[in-house]
C-alpha cells in the first residue's frame, strides 16, 4: 500500500494550472484572478464630502460656539455628481451633499447637525478643523496601485473593488468542469420506490455538492449499472463536458467492480491501495482523446467523502489556480479513547468543540458510528481525527491532529 502523501502527489501530476480567460465581473464571481489588478484611477478620484453639510473655510469658524454661532451666506448648492462646483471665497459657504466634490477654496465640511440648516445663510455653532469630513483624493487607492493580487478568489468584497476601479472584466482561471458519476446495479434515484436489495444513490449528490463548494462547475450524471459497455459508453459521452471526471464505486476487488474492469484496459488508469481507513481502494489516470483526468473513488459513502477531501480537493484547487493545500488542521485533546488498525492511517469523523477555560485547547470526540457505510454521522461532523499508521490506540486526554472540514 502506498502512502496518502504519495497518492496526492500522483493525482496532482495529472493536472496543470489552466490558461487564463477573460470574464465579465459577475461571471468572475468565485473564480481566481490570473493576474494582478492595477487601478487605472484613484479612489476617491477627487476631494469630496463625507457628510451632508456645508463646505467652508475652517478659519472662518474659529470663534463659533453654541452661544455665539458664526453666520455665513450660502452661495451654492453642490449635489453629488456636480461636475463643476463653484469656488468658495473666505466668509462664504456652500451647501454640500455626501459624495459631492469639495469646491475650490473650501478646506472643511461642517455637518448639517452643527447648524440651523439654513439655505440662504446658515448659523454654525461649532468650530471646524481643516480637512474635517473631507475624503481626500487617493486616500483609499492611488492610481497605479495594485488593488488585488494574482491568486485571489473573487468574492463579494473583491467584486466591489474591481467595479470601483472601473474593471468591466478580469482575467481569471476558468472554473473546473467536474463530471460526477456513480456506478452500481443496486442504486435507485431518490424519490423512486425501492425494490428488494436496492438503496438510494447518495454519493453523486454528496460529491457534486462538495465540488460545487470548491468553486467548480459540476455536472452530476447520476449513476449507471454494472454493464461494462454501458459504463464505458457513458464515460466517453461525458468527456466533452469534463476537465476532470470523478467516479464512485466499482474500484475494489469484487467480481462486479465494473469501473476497475472497464478502465484497467483504457487510457493510463491505475488502481492502487492507499494505507488509510476508510478509502483504501483508489484509482486515477487519464482517458479519452484529450487525456482527461479521471479519479475513481470507493463506493462506500464515507470512503468517498473522505477521499474527496484528501485527494480530489487538492486537484480541484490546482485547476482553479490555487495552491493545492490540504485541509487546515488543528491540535485537539481527545475526549474518548479510539482504536485504529496497524499500518493504516485512520480518518475518523469527529466533532471539534471550542476550548473551555481553563484549558486553551479544543476538544475532539469521534462520531459513534465509524463504519465506511454509515453516512448519518457526516452531517454533524466538522473534522477528521487522524490516527497515524503506527498507532493502534489513543487514550482520552491525548493530543491529536484534526483536519477541519469546510463549513456548509
Amino acid at each position: 500500500m502506498k502512502s496518502v502523501e504519495q497518492h496526492i502527489s500522483d493525482l496532482l501530476g495529472l493536472v496543470a494550472v489552466p490558461e487564463p480567460t477573460e470574464l465579465d465581473l459577475l461571471q468572475a464571481h468565485g473564480t481566481v484572478l490570473a493576474e494582478p489588478v492595477v487601478s487605472p484611477v484613484s479612489l476617491p478620484g477627487f476631494d469630496n464630502s463625507s457628510m451632508d453639510g456645508y463646505a467652508v473655510h475652517a478659519a472662518d469658524l474659529a470663534e463659533a460656539t453654541a452661544d455665539r454661532p458664526v453666520r455665513l451666506p450660502v452661495v451654492a448648492d453642490i449635489p453629488a455628481g456636480d461636475a463643476d462646483p463653484a469656488a468658495i471665497r473666505p466668509g462664504l459657504c456652500a451647501r454640500i451633499m455626501t459624495g459631492a466634490p469639495l469646491p475650490e477654496g473650501a478646506d472643511s465640511v461642517v455637518p448639517v447637525e452643527w447648524t440651523d440648516g439654513g439655505t440662504v445663510d446658515v448659523a454654525i455653532h461649532r468650530p471646524a478643523q481643516a480637512g474635517g469630513f473631507v475624503r481626500r483624493r487617493g486616500e483609499d487607492v492611488m492610481e497605479g496601485a495594485t488593488v488585488l493580487s494574482a491568486g485571489v478568489r473573487v468574492g463579494a468584497g473583491e467584486m466591489g473593488v474591481l467595479a470601483a476601479v472601473g474593471c468591466r472584466s478580469v482575467p481569471v482561471r476558468p472554473r473546473p468542469r467536474v463530471v460526477v458519476l456513480s456506478t452500481g446495479e443496486e442504486l435507485v434515484e431518490p424519490g423512486r420506490p425501492l425494490g428488494p436489495g436496492q438503496i438510494y444513490e447518495s454519493n453523486s449528490y454528496m460529491l457534486a455538492a462538495a465540488a460545487r463548494d470548491e468553486g467548480c462547475e459540476v455536472y452530476r450524471h447520476g449513476f449507471v449499472g454494472d454493464d461494462p459497455v454501458t459504463v464505458w459508453d457513458t464515460l466517453e459521452d461525458l468527456l466533452v463536458r469534463a476537465d476532470v471526471v470523478v467516479t464512485t464505486g466499482g474500484v475494489s476487488m469484487g467480481a462486479y467492480d465494473v469501473v476497475k474492469e472497464v478502465l484497467s484496459t483504457k487510457g493510463t488508469v491505475e488502481f492502487t491501495q492507499v494505507a488509510m481507513q476508510p478509502g483504501k481502494p483508489q484509482g486515477f489516470g487519464t482517458i479519452g482523446p484529450d487525456d482527461t483526468p479521471i479519479i475513481t473513488l470507493p463506493g462506500n459513502p464515507v470512503s468517498a467523502f473522505v477521499s474527496f477531501h484528501l485527494f480530489v480537493r487538492p486537484v480541484l484547487r490546482r485547476l482553479r489556480g490555487l495552491p493545492p493545500n490540504p485541509l487546515p488542521s488543528v491540535r485537539a485533546r481527545l475526549a474518548t479513547p479510539v482504536g485504529s488498525p496497524r499500518d493504516r492511517r485512520s480518518y475518523l469523523r469527529a466533532v471539534l468543540s471550542d476550548p473551555i477555560a481553563p484549558d486553551p485547547v479544543p476538544a475532539v470526540a469521534p462520531a459513534v458510528r465509524q463504519g465506511s457505510h454509515q453516512l448519518s454521522a457526516l452531517a454533524g461532523a466538522n473534522g477528521l481525527l487522524i490516527v497515524p499508521e503506527e498507532v493502534t490506540e489513543l487514550a482520552a486526554g491525548e493530543m491529536v491532529e484534526v483536519l477541519v472540514l469546510p463549513e456548509p
